[in-house]
């Protein structure tokens, strides 16, 4: 496990619905990260109805936290194995900003996830990564992760997943 400066001075709590305004920053952020900056189309009421609502949440949210600044932040949310037979935790994901990396705030987000995963009865964490974002690789994979290279993210949405769904065409998916 890497050993990062600073790593105890990390605080990793829960988000609530008062988080959601840095929570969205944060996302805008990743986006703009991953080289997609006009993309984010979730808006605060977005994420305060599917994860601070009255039903169940749709996710969660583990923020980092340095001297009261939030420096980053994990999204996740539980799926299923059905070779395991068990919960798996599905990281959305993990981002710290830029100028706080390498201080221990991913790792913090890390562990506490694992820890989550376990007393969750989760036997697995799963999570992707873009292929270019080489420091992200070379971290998880210090942490004992397996970058799966056979395995490819499959998505459909737009017109093609309401053309699937039978709906007629112009008509929004989601």
């Amino acid at each position: 496990m890497p050993v990062e400066p600073n790593a105890a001075s990390v605080v990793v709590r829960r988000a609530t619905r008062h988080d959601v305004p840095v929570i969205l920053e944060l996302i805008e952020a990743l986006a703009a990260y991953e080289r997609e900056p006009d993309a984010v189309v979730a808006t605060r009421e977005d994420l305060l109805r599917d994860g601070f609502g009255d039903g169940a949440p749709a996710f969660t949210v583990d923020l980092a936290v340095v001297d009261g600044v939030t420096v980053g932040f994990a999204f996740w949310f539980f799926t299923y194995s059905t070779w395991r037979g068990r919960r798996c935790l599905y990281l959305e994901d993990l981002f710290v900003r830029p100028e706080h990396r390498g201080k221990g705030a991913g790792l913090a987000l890390m562990r506490a996830l694992a820890a989550e995963a376990l007393r969750s009865g989760c036997r697995r964490m799963v999570w992707q990564v873009l292929d270019w974002n080489a420091p992200s690789l070379r971290f998880y994979e210090t942490l004992g992760a397996s970058v799966l290279q056979e395995w490819k993210t499959v998505r459909l949405e737009g017109e093609p997943l309401a053309a699937l769904a039978g709906l007629p065409p112009g008509l929004p998916a989601c």
